[in-house]
């Protein structure tokens, strides 16, 4: 009788959390649906780089002017606007293209799931999900199956590969993706 009682007290649970998250996935989406559709491109533009109380703090602003005005003093709109024309073009759009800087990569897909090589001379960044997925919602720290490979050299995007890893390891550090 005890195990019946914890199950249902665990199902309960369970229950409250999924609650829980789906009207906070619902409020996410209806901050998003207030926001005009130059506000959700600039916010497209700038959320890989926000953290989660970030985003939360600049959709809970009540004005255009005021969410411009958070994005100033987190630094993201000068960082953006920083950019070479043809990055922030590509970053609006969600594409990758040869000769990206690797801050604008930042922007598009977010921070590499793992990096190899010489930092700032040439480098490997490995990102996980398809080109697909990564254009619609930056990298997914917790998906396998796909790796989008990115060489950088000096800082500029030289070429990339989407490929299906072989192996795949969380618990190693360092080389977690053989392909």
């Amino acid at each position: 009788m005890q195990g019946v009682k914890r199950l249902w007290q665990f199902l309960c649970f369970l229950g409250l959390a999924g609650l829980l998250l789906a009207s906070a996935g619902c409020s996410y989406q209806a901050a998003l649906q207030r926001l005009s559709p130059d506000e959700r491109s600039e916010f497209w533009a700038y959320h890989q780089l926000m953290t989660a109380p970030q985003v939360r703090t600049y959709l809970a602003q009540e004005t255009p002017a005021a969410r411009a005005a958070y994005l100033h003093q987190i630094g993201l709109a000068q960082r953006f606007q920083n950019l070479e024309p043809l990055d922030r073009e590509a970053i609006l759009a969600g594409y990758i293209r040869k000769g990206m800087s690797a801050e604008a990569l930042h922007f598009l897909w977010g921070y590499p799931y793992k990096s190899k090589g010489h930092v700032g001379h040439y480098e490997y960044w490995y990102y996980l999900g398809s080109m697909f997925d990564l254009a619609s919602r930056g990298n997914a720290y917790t998906q396998a199956g796909t790796v989008v490979i990115v060489y950088l050299v000096d800082q500029r995007v030289d070429w990339w590969l989407e490929t299906i890893p072989t192996h795949i390891d969380p618990g190693e550090s360092g080389d977690k993706l053989k392909s």
